[in-house]
């Protein structure tokens, strides 16, 4: 059985694309606004002005207890149009998201096509592929809870800006062990 997993997510969400846009781009503060998923986010070479060849190095998690770590390399950067990125690591493989103004709501959608290469999904895809692929709805569903949050969050002036809530942390987060840094 093959280790291959397509998603496709869709967001609809109250704002503009450039909105959406802007959060997402800022890879850095992902730990921030989606605690949940994003544990370590780290800026390796920062690409072109438009952020084209821009290496993140990523920490994450879903709901299951086990962490992964992967990097992603943006390919594309259309601007409030969307962008792609290709994903090494425990994942392989491409992400491209696309945003869509529909009145004051942004449809955006995530196409991820990745090969799951961390040993654990790799070896029990074949028996455990609906747990992984509901693990990977439960971070999107908490992805755009924490959107609905940040979008919110940045409309306000800051000192009111405090005041919404903060997102869901993670699950298991006492299993959760910092990797050694060398």
């Amino acid at each position: 059985m093959s280790n291959d997993y397509h998603f496709i997510t869709r967001w609809r969400l109250k704002g503009t694309a450039a909105e959406v846009a802007a959060v997402l781009r800022d890879a850095e503060d992902l730990p921030r606004w989606w605690p949940s998923v994003y544990l370590d986010v780290r800026v390796i070479e920062e690409g072109d002005a438009r952020g084209v060849g821009r290496v993140v190095d990523l920490w994450t998690k879903g709901w299951l207890p086990y962490t992964l770590r992967w990097r992603f390399t943006t390919t594309r950067n259309d601007g409030i149009a969307g962008l792609a990125l290709r994903a090494d690591g425990d994942f392989v493989g491409e992400g491209v998201w696309t945003f869509t103004q529909d009145g004051a709501f942004v449809e955006a959608a995530y196409d991820w096509r990745i090969a799951a290469e961390k040993a654990l999904l790799r070896r029990l895809t074949w028996l455990l592929r609906p747990a992984f692929s509901a693990n990977h709805r439960w971070a999107m569903r908490k992805g755009e809870e924490s959107m609905r949050l940040e979008l919110a969050r940045r409309r306000l002036p800051p000192e009111q800006a405090r005041r919404v809530a903060a997102p869901a942390g993670p699950t298991f987060a006492r299993l959760v062990r910092r990797p050694k840094t060398n």
